[in-house]
């Protein structure tokens, strides 16, 4: 489960901000709110099943999730992935001079195994700066290790990390080189970190052959066809077929020499392609007097809206996140879905039934309609508006004194909480092409 996650120092985000899941002291409008949109951990603290992020274009929403992206792909692959003297890709803030000799820093706050851990590290392009990992046992905090630059402390239940220091790069994480040597405690931590599951929105195409995947499993399948089928797409049933090819030279790219091609052939002898999944879906056909006919097959690629491939790109992640509780988070989740469909898919993550095991959803959008307490608490919505020196802030609607019977949506298009776009006078650039 997801506490908090900070950053600073990383693209927009000069200074350090905090999207934190912790449920504050109010309460909504209507108190099933409260029960179905957060879950008690214990008797100290109760956590949010979502999160909404809203901003105007360029204010840093995408920001945040590829900064959530950055410390998942650096802690999984920085002792495998980057070698000595290597540079590590990080994307500091770069519109104050003040930042330009700065680390950039990274901190998640999670609870694992019924543990709360404290994770976090600051790094520029050439090396950690520091890093450290606490956790709570009981009641209080303590740390498993701390490093700075190469000092390392470590305490004896993190003894796993004991020799390995000398074997830690400076532009590695220690904690990504305890993992790699089998460290029990850096092992659960990664696996907790790499079960993160991040989506784009606006190129939900590219999960498509995931849920493909996800139809092998007979559950699945039917529950992604119900979840599709209940949104009311004129759907009645979809079919995937996967085939494979066998690899030959006509399936490695062209400009790879002849004699390199072989070479490859010959060490993946009676290897096989997996094509791209052939995706159907299968609609009812009508006569005139509105009386069903027969069934007609369309094909997903070609037959169907982009909304309906969305939808069907982002139905095995979806189901995978509420079946095992994990985190979802979703750069544009509305992106060419209909309002009420982005409606019902937060509902689905509000709600005892549907999210039993207390599955995580953040996203970002646009959408204001989902800007109601008929469906959010305060502390559920989030804005990022970024200043005119371009920094980015992250702020909560429950940092406002706000009525529980408000109306989120109309108050929010007015400006009354900001992160919304400025936009100038155009009837001047009309104006100039009558010149």
């Amino acid at each position: 489960m997801l506490i908090e996650f900070s950053v600073g120092n990383y693209r927009s985000f000069k200074e350090v901000v905090t999207l934190s899941m912790v449920a504050t002291s109010l309460t909504a409008k209507d108190k099933r709110i409260d029960e179905s949109n957060t879950f008690r951990v214990d008797e100290n603290l109760r956590l949010l099943k979502s999160v909404a992020i809203y901003g105007a274009n360029a204010s840093g929403k995408s920001n945040l999730v590829d900064a959530i992206g950055f410390m998942k792909w650096f802690i999984i692959n920085s002792s495998k992935a980057t070698q000595i003297n290597e540079t590590i890709p990080i994307k500091r803030f770069r519109l104050s001079s003040e930042t330009d000799a700065e680390p950039s820093y990274f901190e998640i706050v999670f609870i694992l195994e019924g543990k709360i851990y404290r994770y976090g590290f600051e790094v520029n392009e050439k090396r950690v700066i520091s890093e450290w990992l606490f956790h709570v046992p009981k009641k209080k905090e303590h740390f498993l290790f701390e490093r700075r630059l190469d000092t390392f402390k470590m305490t004896n239940i993190y003894s796993e990390g004991k020799y390995l220091k000398d074997k830690t790069r400076e532009n590695a994480l220690f904690l990504s080189v305890v993992a790699q040597f089998n460290g029990k405690i850096s092992q659960k931590i990664l696996s907790w970190i790499g079960e993160l599951i991040l989506l784009s929105g606006l190129h939900g195409d590219i999960y498509r052959e995931i849920t493909a995947d996800y139809f092998k499993n007979p559950q699945y399948q039917q529950e992604i066809i119900q979840l599709i089928k209940k949104l009311d797409l004129g759907i009645e049933s979809i079919s995937v077929k996967q085939s494979f090819v066998e690899l030959t030279k006509d399936y490695l790219p062209g400009n790879i020499p002849e004699d390199l091609k072989k070479v490859i052939l010959d060490s993946m002898q009676d290897a096989t392609l997996q094509t791209p999944a052939n995706i159907k879906t299968l609609h009812q056909k009508y006569d005139a007097e509105g009386n069903q006919t027969s069934k007609e097959l369309f094909d997903l690629d070609d037959d169907e809206s982009e909304g309906t491939k969305k939808l069907f790109a982002f139905a095995g992640p979806l189901l995978e996140a509420l079946k095992e509780g994990s985190i979802l988070i979703i750069d544009e989740l509305a992106a060419r879905l209909h309002p009420l469909m982005t409606r019902e898919i937060v509902k689905l993550f509000n709600s005892n039934e549907t999210n039993p095991r207390n599955a995580q959803l953040v996203f970002m959008t646009h959408d204001t309609n989902l800007l109601t307490n008929a469906l959010f608490r305060r502390d559920q919505i989030w804005f990022v508006e970024k200043n005119r020196k371009g920094m980015s802030n992250l702020y909560s609607l429950a940092e406002y004194t706000v009525r529980n019977d408000a109306s989120f949506e109309k108050d929010y298009i007015k400006g009354k909480y900001g992160a919304i776009p400025y936009i100038g006078d155009l009837r001047g650039l009309i104006d100039s092409w009558n010149e």
